[in-house]
């Protein structure tokens, strides 16, 4: 890989891993990709330490675990704070994901998750103690993800 560019290997380690990382083997992605084991093992390794793949998480389904809410919390902070701020957000109870947005009014987006709306309370009074202002609040029912099309060798083929 040079200078960071990702090759074909690597978008469909990185496809097959956001589709099922738990139950993909090195030895499942080599095969797809006509490469060997150890091939596929060196550039995982490699995509982990160039901050490619940033860590493994799993997917939780919060309402079926007795957290009904997710709430998204549109947000502005003072421009050059927003970035600073991220990990101290972070680090609020119930707060399971931060998006720094470059466009419009609202910079930030804050993912809540609680059993209640005396859930999401202390969380937005945090925000306001930390100089973040909560500009609209938007109730989410449901929230699903895919792997990333670009990544899949095969799904571009077709096209």
């Amino acid at each position: 890989m040079d200078n960071g560019a990702i090759d074909d290997v690597d978008r469909a380690i990185l496809y097959a891993l956001q589709a099922d990382a738990r139950n993909t083997s090195s030895g499942d992605i080599a095969e797809r990709t006509g490469t060997s084991d150890s091939t596929v093992r060196k550039r995982i390794r490699r995509l982990e330490s160039d901050g490619v793949i940033k860590g493994y998480s799993a997917s939780v389904d919060y309402q079926r675990s007795g957290y009904p809410l997710r709430m998204l919390l549109y947000c502005t902070a003072s421009i050059p704070e927003r970035g600073e701020l991220i990990p101290d957000i972070l680090d609020i109870d119930g707060v399971v994901s931060v998006q720094e947005l470059v466009t419009g009014e609202q910079n930030l987006l804050v993912t809540v998750v609680g059993e209640s709306d005396s859930d999401i309370t202390p969380v937005a009074q945090a925000l306001l103690d930390m100089g973040v202002t909560v500009a609209d609040e938007v109730l989410v029912r449901t929230h699903e993800t895919t792997p990333f099309g670009r990544f899949d060798a095969e799904r571009h083929d077709e096209e």
